[in-house]
C-alpha cells in the first residue's frame, strides 16, 4: 500500500496555479489577484460632507452655543451627486447632504442635529472647528497608490476597493472548475422515491459543496449507472468544462466497478490502496486531451469526504494559487480513547473546542465509513499516525480543523 504522503505527493506533482485571466470584479471574488491595482484618482475623489447638515465658515459660528445660537441665511441646497452652483460667502450657509461636494468658501459642516433644521435660515446651537465633518479628497488613497498587490486573495472588501478605484475588471487566477459524478445503479437523486435496493445519492451533493468551500466552481453532474459506456460518454461530455474531474464509487474490487473499465480509453489512471482509514481505495490519473486531473474516490460518503479533504482539496487550492493548501492542524487534548488499524493513518471524526484556553477534541460517532450523520456532527478529524493503534484519553493529538462553527 502507498502511504498517505506518497499519494498526496503523486496527486500534487505537476499541479500549479491556473493561468491568469481578465475577470469581471465579481467573477474575481474568491480568486487570487495576478496584477497590482493602482488608484488613478483620489479616494474620496473630492472634498465632501460626512453629515447631513449645513456647510458654513467656522468663523461665522465661533460664538454659537445652545443658549446663544447663531442664525445664518440658507442660500441653497446641495444634494449628493450634484455639481454645486453655490459658494459660501461670509455670514451665509448652504444646506448639504451626506456625500455632497463641499461648496467653495465653506470650511466646516454643522450637523443638522446641532440646528433647528431651518430652510430659509437656520439657527445653529454649537460651534464647529475648521475641517470638522468633512471628508477630504485623497485622505483614504492618493492617486498612484498601489492599493492591492499581486497575490492578494480577493474577498468582499478587496472587491469593494477594486470598485472604489474605478476598475470593473482585474487580472486574476480563476477558480478551478470541478466536475463531480456519482457512479452506481443503486443511486437515485435526492427527493425521488426510494424503491427496494435504492439509496439517495449523497456523495455528489457532499463533494460539490466541499469543492465550493475549497474555492472552486463545482458542477454536480449527478448519477451515472454501472455501465462503462454511459460513464465514458458522461466524462467525454464534461471534460470541456473541467479543470478537475471527481467521481465517487466504482474504485474497489467489486464485479461492477465501472470506473476502472471506462477510464483506460480516456487516459492513464492508477488505482491504488492507500494506507488510510477510511478511504483506502484511491484512483488518480490524467484523462482527456488536456490531461485533466482525475480523482476516483470511494463510494461510502465518509470515505469520499475524507479522501476529498486529504487529496482533492490541496490540488484545488494549489490551482487557485493560495496558501496553505492543506487544512490547518492543531494539537489538542483527547477526551476519549481512539483506536486505529495497524499500519494505517486514521482520520477519526471529532469535535474540536476550546476549554480554559486550550484545544480539546472529542470523538464523534462510530468508525463506519457509511455513517454520514456522525460526519455532519464533526468539525475536525483526529489524526492517528500509521504506527499507532491506540490513542488514550488525555493524550495530545494532531487534529485537522475542518471548520470553525460552534454548537
Amino acid at each position: 500500500m502507498k502511504t498517505v504522503d506518497e499519494h498526496l505527493a503523486t496527486v500534487l506533482a505537476g499541479i500549479g496555479p491556473l493561468s491568469p485571466l481578465e475577470l469581471t470584479m465579481l467573477d474575481a471574488h474568491g480568486c487570487v489577484l495576478a496584477e497590482d491595482v493602482t488608484a488613478t484618482h483620489p479616494l474620496p475623489p473630492f472634498d465632501n460632507s460626512a453629515m447631513d447638515g449645513y456647510a458654513v465658515r467656522a468663523a461665522d459660528i465661533a460664538t454659537a452655543t445652545a443658549s446663544t445660537p447663531v442664525t445664518l441665511p440658507v442660500v441653497g441646497d446641495i444634494a449628493a451627486g450634484s455639481v454645486t452652483p453655490y459658494s459660501v460667502q461670509p455670514g451665509l450657509c448652504v444646506r448639504i447632504m451626506t456625500g455632497a461636494p463641499l461648496p467653495p468658501g465653506a470650511d466646516t459642516v454643522v450637523p443638522q442635529e446641532w440646528t433647528d433644521e431651518g430652510l430659509a435660515q437656520v439657527s445653529i446651537r454649537a460651534a464647529a472647528s475648521v475641517g470638522q465633518h468633512i471628508r477630504r479628497a485623497g485622505e483614504d488613497v492618493v492617486p498612484g497608490t498601489v492599493v492591492l498587490t499581486s497575490g492578494t486573495h480577493l474577498g468582499a472588501t478587496q472587491i469593494g476597493l477594486i470598485a472604489a478605484v474605478g476598475r470593473d475588471r482585474v487580472l486574476a487566477r480563476p477558480r478551478p472548475r470541478v466536475v463531480i459524478l456519482s457512479t452506481g445503479s443503486e443511486l437515485v437523486d435526492p427527493g425521488q422515491p426510494l424503491t427496494p435496493g435504492k439509496i439517495p445519492d449523497a456523495n455528489s451533493a457532499l463533494l460539490t459543496a466541499a469543492a465550493q468551500e475549497a474555492g472552486a466552481i463545482a458542477y454536480r453532474v449527478g448519477i451515472v449507472p454501472d455501465d462503462p459506456r454511459q460513464l465514458l460518454d458522461a466524462l467525454e461530455d464534461q471534460l470541456i468544462r473541467a479543470d478537475v474531474v471527481v467521481t465517487s464509487g466504482g474504485v474497489s474490487v467489486g464485479a461492477y466497478d465501472v470506473v476502472k473499465d471506462a477510464l483506460g480509453r480516456l487516459g492513464t489512471v492508477a488505482f491504488d490502496k492507500v494506507a488510510m482509514q477510511p478511504g483506502m481505495p484511491q484512483g488518480f490519473g490524467r484523462i482527456g486531451p488536456d490531461q485533466t486531473p482525475f480523482f476516483g474516490l470511494p463510494g461510502n460518503p465518509v470515505s469520499a469526504y475524507v479522501s476529498f479533504e486529504v487529496f482533492v482539496r490541496p490540488v484545488l487550492r494549489r490551482m487557485l494559487g493560495v496558501e496553505p493548501i492543506t487544512r490547518p492542524t492543531v494539537r489538542a487534548r483527547l477526551v476519549e480513547p481512539v483506536g486505529s488499524p495497524p499500519g494505517k493513518r486514521t482520520f477519526a471524526r471529532g469535535w474540536l473546542s476550546v476549554e480554559h484556553g486550550k484545544y480539546v477534541v472529542r470523538p464523534v460517532g462510530g468508525s463506519g465509513s457509511h455513517l454520514i450523520a456522525s460526519l455532519s456532527g464533526a468539525n475536525a478529524f483526529i489524526v492517528v499516525p500509521e504506527d499507532v493503534t491506540q490513542l488514550d484519553a488525555e493524550s495530545t493529538v494532531d487534529v485537522m480543523m475542518l471548520e470553525r462553527r460552534q454548537r
